[in-house]
């Protein structure tokens, strides 16, 4: 019979040292208030003995849980996983905070929430009496819910609020969805494009408005008229087919089209298709998700890539920084996407023949 080799645990590390638990607690924790010579004991039984601290011994100082709590909204996170569409929001957030985290030695847990739900305090509630985390983040649109952030406020711990400028309790972090919308007009411009239609997401996300607003005032520092070159959505596909039939069944459709969600610019491409639109000889297509559908499609999409992991390990930090120092940054953290150009943008037809 194997015997299973005994996991060390923080008592035998007090007990090799000769010291109390508390105080191999408050080594583990870079505490104040140990002597140096007790100090090098019990590092010296940690690591002859091969132990590695666990969440429990590091939070019997009681000063941290050494969890990060990361809030994103059931409703549509559930869906996505059921459609299995490849869709990797919750993908990237969790590789970008989880390795975050982990440099520093603090644990992420996800929860999904109702944000429509008037219960969604008494959820939060059960939540934190279980975990009691040293900080929370929170996605769009749970970032902006006034239930939520007020919740929050009262638990005195920071949080950041990702993918908002709205002033409010918190950490506010955004990635640049002004600048991004300017970046994927401009490379449009370049390639001689005029008209540039846009496809606006759900208007329940703050960073909607402000994907438009970049657009809109790029358009406007060139001269260019946006009449006619605006469709609402709501990032879904169906949402995105409908305004892609607008634009491009109108008298004079546009050259270049950009679509706020990968949905809505695969909706664009079918739509295009059916109409008899060359993508991207006759309508040049740029999405602001870079999923995996829509790099492998034909012809892959040109897009503006989201910093979603760098934005959630962006958030970690700042957590933990405000946890030690009690210091928040006093203006939004922006975190830029870039350009990624592939197939589905080209030269424009009409500037190129005159």
């Amino acid at each position: 019979m194997v015997r299973r080799r005994q996991a060390v645990t923080i008592k035998h590390v007090a007990a090799d040292a000769g010291v109390s638990l508390q105080t191999v607690s408050r080594v583990i924790n870079s505490e104040p208030n140990v002597r140096p010579e007790t100090q090098k004991r019990v590092q010296a039984s940690i690591d002859k003995l091969g132990y590695v601290p666990s969440i429990a011994a590091q939070r019997m100082s009681g000063s941290h849980s050494y969890l990060i709590l990361a809030l994103n909204d059931r409703e549509r996170t559930i869906a996505d996983w059921r459609e299995r569409e490849g869709s990797d929001w919750v993908d990237q957030m969790l590789f970008g905070g989880m390795l975050k985290c982990a440099e520093h030695g603090y644990r992420l847990i996800f929860e999904l929430v109702d944000t429509h739900n008037d219960h969604v305090e008494r959820e939060l509630s059960a939540a934190f009496a279980s975990l009691q985390p040293d900080g929370v983040i929170l996605t769009p649109p749970n970032s902006e819910n006034p239930q939520i952030l007020a919740f929050l406020a009262k638990q005195q711990i920071p949080f950041a609020r990702i993918g908002t400028r709205t002033p409010g309790p918190g950490i506010a972090i955004t990635m640049d969805d002004a600048g991004s919308a300017r970046k994927a007009a401009e490379h449009l411009l370049d390639l001689g494009h005029r008209r540039i239609g846009f496809i606006s997401g759900s208007p329940e996300f703050s960073l909607s408005a402000r994907r438009t607003e970049g657009w809109r005032v790029t358009m406007e520092e060139h001269g260019l008229s946006c009449e006619g070159l605006l469709a609402p959505g709501d990032f879904s596909y169906a949402s995105g087919k409908k305004a892609a039939r607008v634009l491009l069944s109108s008298s004079n459709p546009p050259t270049a089209i950009i679509a706020s969600s990968g949905d809505m610019a695969l909706a664009t491409l079918d739509v295009a298709k059916a109409l008899g639109f060359s993508v991207p000889e006759d309508v040049s297509l740029i999405s602001f998700d870079n999923t995996p559908k829509v790099r492998f499609i034909d012809p892959p999409l040109t897009v503006i890539d989201q910093p979603i992991a760098e934005t959630a390990s962006c958030a970690v930090e700042l957590i933990i920084e405000a946890k030690k120092t009690g210091n928040s940054p006093a203006v939004p953290t922006i975190v830029h996407g870039t350009l990624i150009v592939r197939g589905s943008t080209a030269r424009c037809r009409e500037t190129a023949s005159r």
